[in-house]
């Protein structure tokens, strides 16, 4: 097994890392990282991610949110959360067999006394409590299995980053599953911080000697391109979500105003506008003046800027429209 140190909190890059780990490193050798990513959302692959995050939490506290390849649901990360991602040759006994690759924290846990057990699904609990979920991703003849460690993270944070309120969308995406959660630090008879963690984990998680790698500037400046090209862009992160419906009521000083919107590939497919407000112009042209237009904030008010709202609102302003439009 081949350890690469990672030291990067970047979650855009290290998510970059994990693929170029997976598409372009030796095939022949099975790969072992751990790393730590600033306060963040990880989105699942095939998840709506504006259902997922509570967004105006996610912007005020600045909160990155990044999609991942693998399934399952999203997770949140900040400095006292630790990851791990195994990359091995692919084999039957090993899709989606999440036991598996979650032995040797089980195993690791126990040198540090604490008693954690696999939940038959994909998540690690102590007590019962979730401290860690797991999703794998497969192409070809390469696994990528990748974990999270909840260690010392900010359990209220994650709470509010990631919760929605239900009214706010009708979708028809794969919903977050919900759990207890806790930290393993909690549990710990001597407290040591998470880098020693890190340490200690990588000890007791082996029982071979690590073969410790270090990209080259080369393998470095091709992840960062992946992670420009890819993870950094609105497409991946937000235009992959599935096709959901956005159903928006607030009454202004002008009136109601209830909007229906349509959103396919993070694009406005269709939009109604409802409402006890008084009209100067026919709201379908508001309404056609809205398609094709990305779901975010910037988009929208951009296109929203070059509108004569009153016009077709009226008494209700550029600005309470954006407001109305967003979540």
């Amino acid at each position: 097994m081949i350890y690469i140190r990672n030291e990067s909190t970047n979650p855009y890059f290290n998510l970059a890392l994990e693929e170029y780990v997976l598409n372009h490193m030796n095939e022949r050798e099975d790969y072992f990282l751990l790393w730590q990513n600033e306060p963040s959302i990880i989105i699942g692959k095939h998840q709506n991610t504006l259902e997922e995050i509570n967004l105006q939490f996610v912007k005020k506290n600045n909160i990155h949110v990044v999609r991942r390849l693998s399934g399952g649901g999203a997770v949140y990360h900040d400095l006292g959360n630790l990851n791990f991602t195994f990359v091995v040759k692919n084999c039957e006994s090993s899709q989606f067999n999440f036991k598996k690759f979650t032995e040797p924290v089980i195993r690791a846990l126990e040198n540090l006394g604490i008693q954690a057990a696999f939940n038959s699904r994909n998540d690690l609990t102590i007590e019962g409590k979730k401290f860690s979920g797991n999703a794998q991703y497969m192409k070809k003849d390469r696994l990528l299995h990748h974990g999270t460690l909840l260690f010392s993270s900010e359990l209220e944070q994650l709470v509010k980053a990631l919760h929605v309120s239900d009214e706010k969308i009708i979708s028809k995406g794969i919903k977050s599953i919900r759990s207890r959660v806790t930290n393993i630090s909690d549990y710990l008879d001597q407290k040591v911080s998470i880098q020693q963690f890190k340490e200690l984990l990588l000890r007791y998680m082996f029982h071979e000697e690590l073969q410790e790698y270090t990209l080259t500037e080369e393998e470095m400046n091709e992840v960062k391109e992946m992670m420009e090209k890819r993870y950094l862009t609105w497409e991946w992160n937000y235009g992959e979500s599935p096709k959901f419906n956005i159903k928006k009521e607030r009454r202004f000083e002008g009136g109601k105003v209830e909007a229906l919107l349509d959103i396919e590939g993070g694009i406005i497919e269709s939009c109604k506008i409802y409402g006890d407000f008084f009209s100067n112009g026919d709201i379908h042209e508001l309404e056609k003046k809205l398609l094709g237009i990305k779901y975010q904030e910037e988009s929208l008010k951009n296109c929203i800027e070059n509108l004569e709202v009153g016009y077709y609102l009226n008494s209700i302003s550029k600005e309470e429209l954006l407001s109305l439009l967003m979540l």
